[in-house]
């Protein structure tokens, strides 16, 4: 029984190698290269005056703040179906179902909230939701508050919410 065994060189066993001098001479060399250039050409640094200046790269595709949608007629679109809820890997959503009496569904949320500090923005709840009544398109990307209660969204402050990228009504079914 003969194995074909192919031995690999180890790198880094020379004195150099261990010393990391060399490496940490390299990041330095780099490091001030790039400061000396910023100090000689300060115009040339592309900065930000946040919160002043807002951000202008925000594509339709960025997660930012949630939002509830409406229908057509202004009702909410939630069915409190809580796939959005089950989808939520940081569990940071919950929900309270009522019945609806408007006709539509059997069901709506009672109460919705969403706690953003434990949010991870990871947007399985937009994509878990079959009625499209969860968005992650509001452009909001900041949220400040002075207590943890700021940070928690009621339904009435989702619904609020407007979508920065045009559509306000969800597309699903009506």
């Amino acid at each position: 029984m003969s194995q074909n065994i192919k031995v690999i060189p180890r790198y880094g066993s020379s004195f150099k190698d261990k010393l990391y001098l060399p490496a940490i001479y390299d990041g330095v060399k780099v490091t001030f290269k790039h400061l000396f250039n910023n100090l000689n050409d300060s115009n040339s640094i592309d900065t930000l005056e946040y919160p002043q200046e807002q951000p202008r790269d925000i594509t339709n595709r960025y997660r930012g703040l949630h939002r509830l949608t409406h229908r057509a007629d202004s009702s909410i679109a939630c069915v409190a179906c809580f796939m959005c809820a089950t989808a939520c890997p940081s569990n940071c959503i919950f929900i309270e179902a009522t019945a609806r009496n408007d006709g539509h569904d059997e069901k709506m949320p009672k109460t919705f909230f969403i706690d953003t500090l434990e949010c991870v923005f990871c947007g399985y709840c937009v994509e878990a939701c079959p009625c499209d009544a969860i968005r992650m398109d509001t452009g909001i990307f900041s949220l400040t508050g002075n207590k943890r209660e700021d940070f928690v969204l009621s339904k009435e402050q989702l619904l609020a919410n407007k979508g920065a990228f045009g559509e306000e009504t969800c597309s699903a079914r009506d």
